[in-house]
C-alpha cells in the first residue's frame, strides 16, 4: 500500500540515530522561535518563577519559545552537575504532569544521568522502592507532601541530593529541611548554580559522552499482575520509537490532507509523564517534531484547559474516552428532550461512520446530528483537534466508531513499557476501528499460536501471544535476570503475555492478556477485555469487571453509573435511598441493570455470558489502589478487595 511504502522511505532531518538530549538541542535549534511549552497560572508555587520563567497570569497560559526552554534546560544541567550528578547516576523524578517535569528530564539526560520515574499517587514504602532499587543518588519531588514522603524513608536510601520543584510553605512542616539541610535545594537553586557554572564546552562533553546504546531511563511497570520491574531502556529504544512514530504520522508528502504532527501541532498533556505512554507521545515524538506541548495541571480544570489551549491533537487511556463520554451523556440527560437527541445523534453517527456509502438521506441526518450534537462536543475539545490517539489498554469498538462518528478520530494504538512503548497504532490515512493498527516501520511481529487453546482461535488471521522485536525493544530488566530470561525466546523474541490476530490485512486486534484470560473449570478460555469493553457506553454501568477463572461459569462484579441510575429511578417513579451500598441492594436497581446485562450477553457466545453478577457502591480508582496510574484495573486487588462479594456470585 502507498502509505506502508512512504513510511519505509521517509527523509526527515527529525529522523536520525542520537542521544535524547542531541534530539532535544537539534530539535531546539530547528525551531528556535516556536512556541515549545506552554503553563498554567494560579495551580503551583513555582521556585522557578520568576527569575528562570515569567509568571503566568492566574487561569491562563503563559508560553517558551524553544531558545528560551533550552536555555533552562541548559542551566538546570550545569546546576544538577554542581550538586554532584555523575554520567550514569540515577535520578527520580517524582512529580506530577508539569512543564518543570520535561525540563529536568532534559536537564538530567544532558548531565550524563539516567532518569527513574514515580508517581505521585506512591505511598512511602512503594517510594522507598521505587528509589531504592534503582540505586536513585538524587530525587527531584514536586511540593512539601512529596518531599515529606522522601524524608520519611531518606536513612533506607542512598541520596544525595533532593530537589524540590515548588516553593515549600511555612507551616507545611518541611520549610526547615529546604532553609537548613545542603542537600535539599530549590529547583530555583539548581537553576542558580547552573547559569553561574554553564559552560558550553563543558555542556558539549556532557552529551558526546553518552551514545545511543546506554541507559535513558528505568520505568517501572505498573504492578498490576505483580512486583514492579524496572525496564532498561536507553537512549536508542526511546529515540527508534520517535523515528518510528514520526514516519507514521509525520508530514510526508503522500498525505495530502491527512492529518499530521509537525512544529504546527498542539498537544495538551494531562497523562503521568512517569508512564512510558506520555513520555513517549505526549513528550519525546511532540518535541522532537517541534510541536507546542501545553500542560493540563489540574485535572479539575481539564475541560477549561481544552478550550484555552485548543490542540490539535492528544494522547490518552481508554478511561478517559469513556469518562468523556459519560460526562456528554450526563450533560445531555439534563432533559428528556436533549436526552432523546443525543441517543438519536449517537445512533446516526456510529450508522454514517460504518457505512461504505452513505446515501442522501443519511448524510443529511448526520449534518443535522453535527449540527446539533457532535459541533458541541468538538467545540468542548477547543475546536481544532485533527485526531487523538488511545493507548494503554483496549478501547471499546462502539465507543471508537462514535468518535470517529462525531469527526474526533480515536487512532488506537499498542505497546507495553518493554518496547518504548509503541509496537502498532492506526494510521490517520486508513484506520480501522477494533484493532491497533499495523505495526510501526522496523517493529518486526510474529504470533506463537502454541500459547493459546483451540476456542480461542475463532478468527481469520493468526491468533497467539504477541512476540516483537526491533530496535525499541529494551534488552530486559534492572537487577532482575530470572525476569530478563523469562521475557524473551531462544531466539531473541520479547514475549509480550498479550493474545492478538494478526489479520490478512497485517493490522493487528487485541484479544486478552494471556494472564488475565479466565480459564473456566469446563475447559474453556474467555477474554474478559472485550465483555468489559462492551459496557462502556452503557448508560447504566461505570464499570465491569469479569470473574470465572477455575469456575464453572462467567461472572462480574458491576459499578453502577448511581447518577444515571438515580435520573432513571425519578422518571419511573421510584423512591430509592440515599445510601450507595442501598442503591446497590435493592431489587428493583438489581432488575434493571439485569436488563442490560441480558442485552450485552446477546453479542457473546454462550459460555462467554455473565450468568450472575454482584454491584459494587465504589468505582474502581486510584485513590482507592483498584486502578493502576495509567487506568487499568488492578485484577488482584479487587479480587482481594470484594473476596466476599465474589464468593456469592458463585455460592
Amino acid at each position: 500500500m502507498e502509505w506502508r511504502d512512504a513510511e519505509a522511505t521517509y527523509e526527515s532531518e527529525v529522523i536520525a540515530r542520537t542521544t535524547l538530549p542531541v534530539m532535544f538541542e537539534e530539535s531546539a535549534e530547528r525551531n528556535a522561535n516556536r512556541l515549545a511549552q506552554r503553563y498554567k497560572g494560579g495551580v503551583y508555587d513555582r521556585s522557578l518563577v520568576p527569575d528562570a520563567l515569567p509568571a503566568p497570569p492566574d487561569g491562563d497560559y503563559a508560553g517558551l519559545s524553544y531558545a528560551e526552554m533550552r536555555g533552562i534546560v541548559r542551566a538546570l544541567a550545569a546546576g544538577f552537575r554542581d550538586l554532584g550528578l555523575e554520567t550514569g547516576d540515577r535520578v527520580g523524578i517524582f512529580a506530577d504532569t508539569r512543564l518543570e517535569w520535561a525540563q529536568c528530564d532534559f536537564a538530567v539526560l544532558a548531565a550524563g544521568g539516567v532518569v527513574t520515574t514515580v508517581y505521585t499517587s506512591s505511598s512511602e514504602r512503594q517510594v522507598k522502592y521505587l528509589l531504592g532499587d534503582p540505586g536513585a543518588s538524587g530525587v527531584v519531588v514536586e511540593n512539601a507532601d512529596l518531599l515529606r514522603r522522601v524524608l520519611a524513608v531518606e536513612d533506607e536510601l542512598d541520596l544525595d541530593f533532593v530537589v524540590v520543584v515548588d516553593d515549600v510553605p511555612d507551616g507545611s512542616g518541611m520549610a526547615g529541611a529546604v532553609r537548613d539541610r545542603a542537600d535539599v535545594v530549590s529547583l530555583a537553586d539548581v537553576y542558580a548554580r547552573g547559569e553561574a557554572t554553564f559552560d558550553e564546552a563543558a555542556y558539549e562533553s556532557w552529551l558526546d559522552e553518552r551514545a545511543p546504546d546506554d541507559l535513558a531511563s528505568l520505568i517501572y511497570t505498573s504492578g498490576t499482575t505483580g512486583r514492579p520491574k524496572g525496564v532498561r531502556l536507553t537512549h536508542r529504544n526511546f529515540r527508534a520509537n520517535v523515528n518510528q512514530c514520526y514516519r507514521r504520522f509525520g508530514p510526508r508528502r503522500d498525505k495530502g490532507d491527512a492529518p499530521v504532527i509537525d512544529p504546527n501541532s498542539t498537544t495538551l498533556s494531562f497523562l503521568p509523564l512517569a508512564h512510558v505512554f506520555e513520555r513517549l507521545a505526549g513528550h519525546f515524538l511532540m518535541f522532537a517534531a517541534g510541536a507546542t506541548v501545553a500542560y493540563a495541571e489540574s485535572p479539575d480544570t481539564l475541560r477549561e484547559d481544552f478550550g484555552l489551549v485548543r490542540p490539535t491533537v492528544g494522547t490518552s487511556v481508554p478511561r478517559i474516552y469513556e469518562k468523556l463520554y459519560d460526562a456528554i451523556r450526563s450533560q445531555a440527560a439534563e432533559s428528556p428532550a436533549k436526552e432523546r437527541i443525543f441517543e438519536w445523534a449517537v445512533g446516526v453517527g456510529r450508522a454514517h461512520h460504518g457505512a461504505d456509502a452513505p446515501g442522501p438521506l443519511l448524510s443529511a441526518k448526520h449534518r443535522l446530528a453535527d449540527r446539533l450534537v457532535f459541533s458541541q462536543v468538538r467545540e468542548a475539545l477547543g475546536g481544532r483537534v485533527d485526531f487523538l490517539i488511545s493507548g494503554g489498554g483496549s478501547l471499546s469498538p462502539d465507543l471508537c466508531a462514535l468518535y470517529h462518528g462525531m469527526g474526533l478520530p480515536v487512532l488506537e494504538g499498542y505497546g507495553l513499557t518493554e518496547t518504548a512503548p509503541v509496537v502498532s497504532v492506526n494510521p490517520p490515512e486508513e484506520p480501522k476501528i477494533g484493532t491497533i493498527g499495523p505495526p510501526l516501520f522496523g517493529v518486526d511481529v510474529e504470533i506463537d499460536e502454541s500459547a493459546v487453546d483451540d476456542d480461542v482461535r475463532d478468527g481469520a488471521g493468526r491468533i497467539g501471544e504477541l512476540l516483537v522485536k526491533g530496535p525499541n525493544v529494551a534488552d530486559g530488566y534492572w537487577n532482575a535476570p530470572g525476569e530478563t530470561a523469562d521475557a524473551f525466546t531462544e531466539d531473541g523474541w520479547f514475549r509480550t503475555g498479550d493474545v492478538v490476530e494478526l489479520r490478512s490485512d497485517g493490522y493487528i486486534a487485541f484479544r486478552e492478556r494471556a494472564k488475565q484470560l479466565l480459564v473456566l473449570s469446563t475447559g474453556k478460555n474467555v477474554a474478559p477485555g472485550p465483555i468489559e469493553d462492551a459496557f462502556a457506553t452503557n448508560p447504566l454501568v461505570e464499570q465491569c469487571m469479569t470473574l470465572g477463572d477455575g469456575r464453572k461459569f462467567v461472572g462480574a462484579l458491576i459499578v453502577p453509573d448511581l447518577d444515571a441510575v438515580s435520573a432513571w429511578a425519578e422518571r419511573e417513579g421510584i423512591d430509592l435511598p440515599d445510601d450507595p451500598a442501598a442503591v446497590c441492594r435493592d431489587d428493583r436497581v438489581r432488575e434493571r441493570i439485569e436488563r442490560e446485562v441480558d442485552r450485552i450477553n446477546e453479542r457473546f457466545e454462550s459460555h462467554e455470558r455473565i450468568k450472575r453478577f454482584r454491584l459494587l457502591p465504589e468505582p474502581f480508582s486510584e485513590e482507592n489502589g483498584l486502578l493502576a496510574p495509567t487506568m487499568k484495573k488492578r485484577r488482584p486487588h479487587i479480587l482481594d478487595r470484594y473476596a466476599d462479594e465474589v464468593a456469592l456470585v458463585y455460592d
